[in-house]
């Protein structure tokens, strides 16, 4: 079969298109024949050895695809590594039968970044009606979804966002107000755009752009941490969420997997709000195989919405 094959760490171009064995049958797995692999963030830091689980080589990325199995049946699924392949293994415990009415680009936006966007939101923040949250990416693939769920459950949601374009979709999509990501005075932009402090706020870049969103966060408020795409891990002093009574929670979804009723019942909550009407997964740039190296530059540069995926059959 044909995948993408990491032999060495390093830029794009150590992704490349090998033929490779199909994989070995493991107990509690399905082999998927893969027609659409997600892209994500995550994938990035895999290929540049900064991925929070380590990775040995040689190595085939990708988390979550979206295939069938058993002559037909239409799924999708969580890997660990795999994914980017014309054939994988998905643990059955997350692997679900796409209902019909969903499309296969539609599922796999729903896979790792739903999944994430759903836990972290009622999850780890909790979030309820009235509160306000900080969403970041807000037109990207995970933060188009949160944007959305939040809006529905009855929050006042502050998008950010790096483009004129992206902020005027993720107000389309239910945002309350809109923030330039990139700004310098990003902490006064937030706070003016929600007309005060906030209850709860999502941070995936770290660095200067937690900071500055942490500052925005009301005593007894939460923040939780899914990522770091600007390359630099954030701190925070003790004392500092002492005196405020901040909670700041971490998330990582694979922590998940082994769970019996978590991911089934954000699943189901997603794929009813998808069929219902009221959640619209964002479908962005589909990729051949061979232009892995292309779809995680174009991630890298932020100037894709939606959610990226690589369609194997092309």
């Amino acid at each position: 079969m044909r995948a993408i094959v990491m032999r060495e760490f390093g830029g794009p171009d150590v992704l490349r298109v090998t033929d490779v064995p199909d994989p070995e049958p493991r107990s509690g797995h399905a082999r998927v024949d893969v027609t659409l692999a997600g892209i994500n963030y995550a994938d990035v830091h895999v290929r540049g050895n900064t991925y929070l689980a380590p990775v040995d080589l040689p190595y085939i990325p990708g988390n979550e695809v979206v295939g069938t199995v058993d002559g037909g049946r239409r799924v999708a699924g969580l890997t660990r590594g795999g994914g980017y392949a014309e054939r994988a293994m998905v643990h059955r415990r997350v692997t679900w039968d796409i209902p019909d009415g969903i499309s296969d680009a539609q599922a796999v936006a729903l896979v790792l970044q739903g999944n994430s966007a759903w836990h972290l939101l009622f999850t780890v923040l909790r979030l309820t009606a009235g509160e306000t949250v900080v969403v970041p990416a807000a037109a990207g693939g995970l933060g188009s979804l949160a944007v959305q769920l939040a809006a529905q459950a009855g929050a006042k949601v502050i998008g950010l966002a790096g483009s004129e374009e992206k902020r005027k979709l993720a107000l389309e999509l239910g945002a309350h107000a809109v923030v330039d990501s990139t700004a310098e005075d990003l902490t006064e932009r937030i706070l003016e755009a929600a007309g005060g402090p906030v209850q709860t706020a999502l941070e995936m870049t770290g660095g200067a752009t937690f900071a500055q969103t942490l500052a925005t966060v009301a005593p007894r408020g939460r923040l939780a941490v899914y990522g770091y795409a600007g390359g630099d891990m954030a701190s925070v002093p003790t004392r500092y969420l002492m005196e405020r009574s901040l909670t700041v929670s971490g998330f990582w979804l694979p922590q998940l997997y082994t769970d019996r009723t978590a991911l089934p019942t954000s699943m189901r909550a997603l794929f009813d709000a998808v069929a219902a009407g009221s959640l619209t997964p964002l479908t962005g740039a589909a990729y051949a195989l061979d232009q892995a190296a292309q779809a995680h530059r174009d991630l890298a540069a932020r100037t894709p919405t939606g959610k990226l995926m690589i369609d194997v059959a092309r």
